[in-house]
């Protein structure tokens, strides 16, 4: 069935969610190769090939593991891969994803000690260094932080995480989620110290749904090696001992193969820094916009700001649901819904991927139409507060 809209109109949908984000021509373009023999010397040279371009997004020399997966396939892979029933993690609910990755551990019988937070910043790194501190037998026996919380927009550091735990002189394992931040925001697996990345096509890798990833340290493949959770479709040995040659143990996402080999390329071909930068300006544009408006961000720490995305509270009284319905109906853009306890109290603003100057101001644009048609108070300007900032930091 071809894409249709409920209500058709005229111009292209603005697509303005946290992701999954706005694919790009020329990545549409490369999946639109015919089916390569999966088994055959070409994809054998393209695996390969891609394998190791992949690895410069993570700033990694370690090994990247593809699965044809949502990004939740990659967290269970994460946590199937290293531990075992009955383990304890630290995890730091931030948010919503953070939570889900909780309940996951629950399913899987793993224990787990929670730090919790207000859901408007990002990990507390002092909480996580004194419950190691605590930890004298060593039981916990790995740390799970979000890095880029979609939920809230709030972004930890994970570099303060690293340091957190080695100051405990704690040997638990990092894992760390950059599902909405791998390709977005800076982000270091080596230098930080990171035992197990995991991430998703859809968001700042410009791709559809559909491959989820783990960058595997040398710590977290020592501990594969005795972890007994339940594993097979997820098992890293399997997979790593194909990808030597540039193939996987069972048909890989042949096309979207083809678009991440495109993605990779674009990304590099702009710099990765160059990337990050562009992201940091439209989300900096974005804030003025919001604070303009009389709004808060959902993140209140300035230090924890993301890039990503920006999830804005609208004020007691007025649905945020509302808002975004009447600014899809009326100017056909979707923005981001609240999830968990912040539904219908935040709408959230995607501004990561594919994404230059003038879509985040027709971005902003269709928020303070909306605004003013859905009678929200607001004071009006916010796009231009954002053009002024955008003109003069080109």
């Amino acid at each position: 069935m071809a894409y249709v809209q409920t209500k058709p109109g005229a111009g292209r949908h603005f697509l303005q969610i946290p992701g999954p984000t706005n694919v790009p021509d020329r990545v549409l373009r490369a999946m639109d190769n015919p089916t390569m023999d999966h088994r055959g010397p070409d994809f054998g040279r393209l695996g390969k090939q891609l394998l190791e371009k992949v690895r410069h997004v993570f700033k990694t020399q370690s090994h990247v593991v593809i699965y044809p997966a949502s990004g939740t396939g990659a967290w269970e892979a994460a946590l199937t891969n290293t531990l075992s029933p009955g383990d304890r993690v630290l995890m730091c609910e931030t948010g919503w994803f953070a939570h889900l990755w909780q309940e996951m551990s629950g399913r899987l019988g793993i224990v787990t000690d929670l730090v919790k937070t207000d859901w408007r910043r990002g990990a507390d790194v002092a909480q996580i260094e004194a419950r190691l501190r605590e930890d004298k037998a060593h039981a916990i026996k790995a740390v799970c932080v979000v890095h880029n919380e979609t939920s809230t927009g709030a972004t930890s550091r994970i570099d303060e995480v690293r340091r957190a735990i080695d100051a405990a002189g704690h040997p638990a394992l990092l894992l760390v989620d950059t599902i909405s931040s791998l390709g977005s925001i800076d982000y270091r697996h080596d230098e930080w110290g990171v035992d197990v990345t995991v991430a998703g096509s859809q968001k700042g890798l410009m791709l559809p749904p559909g491959l989820s990833f783990n960058a595997i340290s040398e710590k977290a493949l020592k501990a594969s090696e005795t972890a007994k959770l339940p594993r097979s479709f997820w098992d890293w040995k399997p997979m790593l001992a194909a990808n030597a040659t540039g193939y996987f143990p069972y048909t890989p996402a042949t096309n979207l193969l083809y678009g991440l080999d495109a993605a990779v390329d674009m990304l590099m071909e702009e710099g990765l820094d160059n990337v990050f930068a562009r992201h940091d300006r439209h989300a900096e544009a974005t804030r003025r916009a919001v604070r303009h408006w009389g709004f808060e961000t959902q993140c209140a720490e300035p230090r924890h700001y993301s890039s990503s995305l920006t999830a804005v509270r609208l004020p007691e009284g007025h649905s945020a649901n509302a808002l975004r319905a009447t600014i899809l109906d009326k100017f056909n853009m979707s923005l981001g819904n609240g999830l968990g306890q912040l539904n219908d109290r935040v709408f959230r603003i995607g501004h990561l991927g594919d994404f230059g100057d003038l879509s985040l101001i027709g971005t902003l644009g269709g928020v303070e139409m909306g605004l003013r048609t859905a009678g929200v108070p607001h004071k009006a300007g916010g796009v231009q507060a954002a053009m002024d900032y955008l003109a003069g930091n080109a």
